[in-house]
């Protein structure tokens, strides 16, 4: 049986506001898709809708070929984990405690549950966390935290809302190398982001047209191309309405805005 998540013409309304409209994803073990979008896209929404939070106006949701509010929280935590855009944590928990609590889905010992917990606060770079107090954590390392209770889940398919929140850039890139690390190794990855040139880290050599970008506007989806694919620049121009060129620097792609038509560029500073 297949173990893909499936979004088939999913639809999700609240009031008479849109938030999805017909949308149609896949997400398979193995595979990377970065989706992106302005700010209010919907991108959060389809998350949630994934993982069976919200209720879809209209279309289904599939796990595994099942339909994902028929499954149990446990059944659900088997096949799929979310790492939400803000974990929001307000008890006064141990980190380890609250890593080795994401592995509620399994039937064993407190003991096995903690060192579980350690290897994954190990993997995601926070080792020097475990015995933190949660609420005292600074952002960046409640998401190190956070990411951990991801990986400790063990599921073989990954929902991420910007995984780089509140990281600092060797962080950040720590992050995505750990995301390819997953994706490379059998998981799959649903990772929404607001930077794609995050997910050049993601990669090795001759991979980029394994990564799929999928562009989210007002609830629909408007491409879906290969992070290789010559045609992702316009792409992007389009959904952020700004010109944004494909440039390459040592063998790897990356994507930046380009100055306004007419712009000046700032006078340079006299040397001191």
């Amino acid at each position: 049986m297949s173990s893909a998540l499936e979004l088939d013409a999913v639809s999700v309304a609240v009031a008479d506001r849109s938030l999805l409209a017909a949308v149609r994803l896949r997400l398979a073990p193995g595979e990377l898709v970065a989706l992106v979008g302005r700010n209010g896209a919907g991108k959060s929404t389809l998350l949630r809708a994934a993982l069976g939070l919200v209720r879809p106006a209209a279309g289904e949701v599939r796990l595994g070929g099942r339909t994902v509010s028929a499954l149990s929280g446990r059944e659900r935590a088997a096949r799929i984990a979310w790492l939400p855009q803000q974990a929001i944590v307000r008890e006064a928990v141990i980190a380890t405690d609250l890593v080795a609590a994401a592995r509620f889905r399994f039937d064993e010992t407190r003991a096995a549950a903690r060192a579980a917990a350690h290897r994954a606060l190990a993997r995601a770079g926070a080792a020097d966390l475990a015995a933190r107090v949660v609420t005292s954590l600074s952002g960046g390392e409640q998401q190190r935290v956070a990411i951990a209770a991801l990986l400790a889940q063990e599921a073989p398919l990954l929902l991420m809302d910007e995984p780089a929140s509140h990281l600092d850039p060797g962080n950040q890139v720590a992050m995505y190398r750990l995301i390819g690390e997953l994706w490379r190794g059998g998981d799959g990855v649903l990772c929404v982001t607001h930077d794609v040139n995050l997910l050049q880290h993601s990669l090795a050599a001759d991979e980029a047209d394994r990564i799929r970008v999928v562009g989210l506007e007002a609830g629909q989806i408007l491409f879906e191309h290969a992070f290789s694919d010559p045609r992702l620049a316009d792409a992007l121009s389009r959904l952020f309405g700004v010109p944004i060129t494909r440039v390459s620097h040592s063998g790897a792609s990356f994507f930046a805005p380009l100055p306004a038509a007419g712009a000046v560029a700032p006078p340079e500073r006299a040397p001191s």
